[in-house]
């Protein structure tokens, strides 16, 4: 029975969020990366992920012939099964960070396309920020206004105008 791999995961994560398989986004990304710079990260990202996946894939082999069944290994392998272990995990790390920030792109693509879900909030957010004023909420006493910088008496002048 075959695991899933992060790669995996990735690839269907992009896929559902965009819509389309792999193969066209892979396209899309190349050809046209101005008109959607989410996809082109999630793209780059996932080819990183690929990278590491392979990595992952490699470091579990050799530790796996390194620990197989009935084998005992020299003293001298004892220092080749730690260093396979220690990158096998820095392998999943890597691949679990890149799984991550796929995920943060896709929820930044998903944040991003609010339009046709709520435009009377895009309007108050709009007509919030010509007015430059900040709504106040209810219950909320204003501030007293701040005494101007010339409503105090004048200092007299050192020397005589003319």
């Amino acid at each position: 029975m075959p695991t899933v791999t992060m790669l995996d995961q990735a690839t269907s994560m992009i896929e559902n969020a965009w819509g389309q398989p792999i193969q066209v986004l892979e396209v899309l990304a190349v050809r046209r990366p101005c008109e959607d710079p989410l996809l082109r990260s999630a793209m780059h990202t996932r080819t990183a992920l690929a990278i590491t996946d392979n990595s992952v894939t490699v470091h579990q082999d050799r530790l796996h012939a390194l620990t197989r069944p009935g084998y005992v290994p020299d003293f001298y392998e004892l220092d080749r099964i730690t260093n396979a272990a220690v990158d096998l995990r820095v392998a999943h790390t890597e691949s679990r960070t890149y799984l991550q920030a796929i995920r943060r792109v896709v929820e930044a693509r998903e944040a991003a396309a609010p339009e046709d879900r709520a435009p009377a909030v895009r309007l108050t957010q709009a007509a919030v920020a010509r007015s430059g004023q900040v709504p106040e909420t209810a219950g909320q006493v204003p501030d007293p206004p701040a005494p101007s910088v010339g409503a105090g008496p004048s200092a007299p002048a050192s020397v005589p105008r003319r």
